[in-house]
């Protein structure tokens, strides 16, 4: 394996492209009693058209949500009675672009190990588990409908977005999963679950070319090809509507502004818009920001305001809501406040002091043995190495802050959904 170290970072970890295109990264933590492993396919729940045998094939949406659920049926029973049998937590997520399987122990972790593999990479399905889960989900899908944190940002994309779907929810809909089959969940294994479109991160006292050695013993020998992929025509940066509002259980007013963003290149660029996104999101409305202040002291805030800075395939966007008697208000404020700093710069002491916080966050977050895994994922299949984020902090100016603010902060790249209380 090949040995990479990051002495800003205090950071050693081993990679190695198996001979079937599996890229293995072992983290190494030396003297660590807990043990990690994530296997990660670059399939979400964005994938619904994709090509295969020379033609395009559309996919229900949900699917790839489905899939990861039915994925823990083999025909010896849930394998996570064997993984609690091994003293092993395992799980899963399904993203708007990847699909993760995971477990934690600190004992028995190759056993687990081999397990992990084995399970994901060897589908099970039948008629009669298949429509059995159509109903598990189904209340899952209708429980996040009554959800109002799940209703405000639903209703923003479907406001934001015409053609991509990032419109579309990742568990899809009731009525969308009754179209999936075992043949359907077959088909899309067999599509993205191939070694080359997948990433294996372990982290902790872990032996890297044993890790190597069990993925090379279990998984494929060769993989399956790269799938072009359709996301729908390239989005203007104008919204598809301005306005979603509905009424529901809620104590008070619940608001979320969405702005569209240009998408970054691929590769590192793309690390680098996603760091210029977060720093403009805490010099904008971060807690240690004026307007934050400024709206919590005058009582038009309740300590509720945040949002975050989002990239997806072929988009990007920053969101900011929360809880407001006047949401409209706050709305204005928001994109006041971006104008503002757009045209007269950002205070280099306040922008300093949100810089270095930002960077300690994110070495911080090296602590987590999930955050690095995800990070690390989100690398491997965006073109970037995660672990260079120091230096790619050095090539960002103030003035690159300012100019993303100026761009997409303002009301013509902006959309609002509003849940009133009933």
């Amino acid at each position: 394996m090949k040995v990479l170290e990051y002495p800003r970072l205090g950071e050693k970890l081993f990679r190695r492209t198996l001979d079937n295109g599996l890229e293995a990264v072992v983290v190494h933590k030396p003297l660590y009693a807990r043990k990690y492993a994530f296997f990660a396919a670059r399939y979400g729940g964005m994938d619904l058209r994709f090509q295969q045998d020379g033609a395009w094939l559309d996919t229900p949406a949900g699917i790839a949500h489905y899939l990861e659920h039915k994925m823990f049926d083999t025909e010896a029973g849930s394998v996570s009675q064997a993984f609690a049998k091994n003293g092993a937590s395992d799980n899963a997520f399904t993203s708007c672009d990847m699909t993760a399987y995971y477990f934690e122990c600190t004992e028995k972790f190759y056993e687990n190990l081999r397990l992990l593999l084995s399970f994901v990479s060897e589908p099970y399905f039948t008629q009669e588990s298949v429509d059995k889960e159509q109903g598990i989900i189904a209340q899952e899908i209708r429980m996040t409908e009554d959800d109002p944190d799940w209703q405000v940002y639903s209703n923003l994309m479907g406001c934001l977005y015409r053609n991509s779907p990032a419109r579309i929810p990742v568990a899809g809909s009731v009525e969308s999963i009754r179209q999936i089959t075992p043949q359907t969940l077959y088909d899309c294994h067999k599509a993205f679950y191939t070694p080359a479109n997948m990433i294996l991160v372990c982290v902790g006292d872990i032996d890297p070319e044993r890790v190597a050695a069990e993925a090379e013993a279990i998984l494929p020998r060769e993989s399956g090809p790269a799938k072009a992929r359709d996301y729908g025509q390239e989005e203007a940066l104008v919204p598809a509507a301005r306005e979603s509002r509905m009424t529901m259980e809620v104590s008070m007013p619940m608001f979320l502004a969405g702005f569209k963003c240009r998408p970054a290149g691929s590769g590192e660029a793309e690390l680098r818009q996603s760091i210029i996104g977060d720093l403009a999101c805490d010099v904008l409305f971060g807690e240690s920001s004026p307007l934050y202040t400024r709206l919590y002291e005058e009582g038009v805030i309740n300590g509720s305001l945040g949002g975050n800075f989002d990239m997806l395939p072929g988009v990007a966007y920053m969101y900011v809501g929360g809880d407001a008697k006047d949401p409209r208000q706050v709305f204005d404020e928001i994109t006041r406040q971006a104008e503002k700093l757009g045209r007269e710069g950002i205070g280099e002491a306040f922008y300093h002091q949100i810089r270095r916080a930002s960077l300690g966050g994110m070495i911080r977050s090296l602590n987590s043995f999930e955050n690095i895994a995800v990070s690390m994922a989100e690398g491997r299949f965006r073109g970037f190495d995660y672990y260079r984020f120091p230096e790619v902090f050095e090539s960002i100016a103030k003035e690159d802050v300012e100019a993303f603010l100026r761009e997409n902060i303002t009301p013509e790249r902006a959309a609002l959904s509003l849940i009133d209380p009933a």
